[in-house]
């Protein structure tokens, strides 16, 4: 990557500042380009989802992984709970969907507090692990919340066989005038759930899988403590990426919680941050990190840079310690700062090989938290920072009264933010599409076929605040 005109900006850029500038292209379309990532992580789409709270859980890792995206569990989580996640992950199918399941004898109450727990809305009813109907929001329309689902459920459904081919599947559906069916196997028991658009996906995406075929996840734990014990237990439950997560990561607790790991000769990236400048980056890495991460106060949960002035615009961050890990065989993730495609891409043509998404991800069906509506029927999902009160509270529940108290004054970050969901992106492969639709795009108009060729031919510029506003769509005209 290079400059316009070698015209570098004497100020810290963020990504908002930079433009890429278009080139010269062989590139017919924007399915020709690839967009494997190479740092060992496995992802062929070079997204990641933030190890928040709020973000990252059982349905974010499974549907991010099937679309060769990952997603990092957080440290906050109990360890055996993490091992029960990665197991779970492990075991689903790297084409179908995981359905939600309701019996006859269930009833409507149970079924609105199951259905928006997935993107598609859809629950199938079986008895005896056979489908025998499906629940939609439309079928519990002014419905009592005590009727029996077998009395609402829709019972005129496709079926479609475990082998089937994904171009196969759209068209039975389509010609059947269904949007989604249930997949079963030669005894006709439930394995999983198809929709339209999940067998579209299914030619355009390809899984992040491990080398038994199975989905991808990984794992995060803090730096305190007993590193080297929490670790093993992951490496144990055949996490595929370890993170080694901390506020401040350019601190002696990290480069000792890195030896510890290293000793373990982790067979899997092991990946460490947050860091932004060079020399963090550097040692990091000399202590046994695979990966950076990248970013101190970019999110937009995150309130270090108002509270201490600490941090530095994300693009010239990722720019800086990109220079210094490609120099050391090493890589980067950028951490923060993701607001619009536009943002990824740019991220990826200074030299990160993934880009972590938090809160635009928190806002979908997927993410961990209860879908709620506000006063205008506006759907959202609450939304908190990894080192606010709230997240505080959760990691230090094992401690004393007093001391999460007086931990609790201290916090850096927004304790309930609302993310809302987008009504025609709510699910986070909607987000996905658009955002590896723009990666694409800026691929082709800088005649990059891989991301490794996108970072060597690209070409950004500066603008000013009215060069971003420039580019901003009008929806309501002039």
């Amino acid at each position: 990557m290079r400059f316009l005109d070698d015209r570098q900006s004497p100020h810290d850029l963020t990504y908002e500042d930079a433009f890429l500038v278009p080139a010269r292209s062989n590139i017919n379309s924007r399915l020709d380009v690839d967009l494997t990532t190479g740092d060992g992580s496995g992802t062929t789409i070079p997204l990641v989802a933030a190890n928040m709270t709020a973000v990252s859980g059982r349905r974010m890792a499974e549907t991010l992984a099937r679309r060769g995206g990952l997603a990092v569990i957080p440290q906050d989580i109990p360890l055996p709970v993490v091992r029960e996640v990665i197991a779970d992950i492990k075991a689903r199918d790297p084409v179908f969907e995981t359905p939600i399941t309701l019996s006859p004898t269930d009833t409507v109450g149970d079924a609105l507090n199951l259905l928006s727990k997935r993107a598609h809305q859809a629950a199938v009813v079986v008895d005896d692990q056979v489908p025998i109907g499906i629940v939609t929001p439309r079928d519990l329309r002014e419905v009592d919340r005590f009727t029996q689902i077998s009395q609402v459920m829709a019972r005129e459904l496709a079926t479609l066989p475990r082998d089937v081919d994904p171009r196969a599947a759209f068209d039975l559906l389509a010609e059947a005038r269904h949007r989604l069916a249930p997949v079963v196997d030669d005894d006709g028991r439930l394995v999983g759930l198809l929709t339209r658009t999940g067998a579209l996906r299914s030619t355009l995406y390809d899984p992040a899988l491990d080398a038994q075929g199975r989905l991808r996840i990984a794992t995060a734990i803090g730096v305190g403590g007993d590193v080297a014990t929490r670790a093993k237990l992951l490496l144990d439950a055949e996490t595929d990426v370890l993170v080694l997560d901390t506020a401040h990561g350019h601190q002696d607790r990290m480069l000792d919680a890195l030896q510890e790991v290293a000793g373990l000769d982790p067979q899997v990236p092991v990946v460490a941050g947050n860091v932004v400048t060079r020399n963090g980056a550097r040692e990091l890495i000399e202590a046994g990190a695979d990966i950076v991460k990248v970013g101190v106060g970019p999110g937009a949960m995150c309130t270090t840079r108002m509270m201490t002035a600490v941090g530095r615009p994300q693009l010239s961050a990722v720019l800086e310690t990109v220079d210094e890990a490609r120099g050391l065989g090493a890589h980067v993730w950028a951490d923060g700062g993701i607001r619009h495609p536009r943002d990824v891409a740019l991220a990826l043509a200074a030299g990160a090989s993934n880009v972590m998404i938090g809160s635009w991800f928190a806002g979908t069906y997927e993410s961990p938290g209860d879908l709620e509506h506000d006063a205008d029927g506006r759907a959202y999902k609450l939304s908190f920072g990894m080192a606010s009160a709230r997240a505080v509270q959760r990691r230090t529940g094992q401690q004393s009264a007093f001391d999460r108290a007086r931990k609790s004054l201290f916090e850096e970050g927004i304790s309930s933010g609302r993310q809302y969901l987008d009504p025609e992106r709510p699910g986070v492969e909607d987000l996905v599409d658009v955002i590896t639709a723009g990666i694409r795009s800026a691929c082709t108009y800088t005649g990059a076929a891989t991301l490794d060729e996108f970072t060597e031919r690209a070409v950004i510029g500066v603008q000013a605040a009215s060069g971003y506003a420039e580019g901003r769509p009008l929806h309501r005209g002039w």
